[in-house]
């Protein structure tokens, strides 16, 4: 078991940056691979960005080049650095841990780009 806490939404310009975190309270390293996923309002959940413990990253289409994912085992958090926001970024922001027989999710953090 492990609980998985987002911190870091809030109200932005467009344009501007946001930094979430996501904090464990148990070890990440046992999670090959960490995410972030976003849900906007009348939409399906989609992901967001990945990153392995090798340090391997996947990013969806619609933020490359603006988001960057990042983990630290150590201190167990993933973080996303998000620059250039839209407002199409508006969403609710969900951290996961993939494992094998299934997947942990957080409760999310809301942020909102304002054009």
């Amino acid at each position: 078991q492990v609980q998985l806490v987002e911190s870091g939404g809030g109200l932005v310009q467009a344009g501007g940056s946001l930094r979430l975190s996501c904090a464990a309270s148990g070890s990440i390293f046992r999670f090959n691979v960490m995410g972030w996923y976003r849900q906007a309002p009348g939409k399906q959940r989609e992901l967001v960005a990945t990153i392995t413990n090798g340090g391997n990253t996947n990013y969806a289409d619609s933020v490359k080049g603006r988001f960057t994912i990042s983990r630290d085992n150590a201190k167990n958090t993933v973080a996303l650095q998000m620059n250039s926001l839209k407002p199409e970024d508006t969403a609710d922001y969900y951290c996961n841990a993939e494992a094998i027989l299934r997947d942990y999710w957080g409760k999310g953090t809301l942020v909102t780009v304002s054009s």
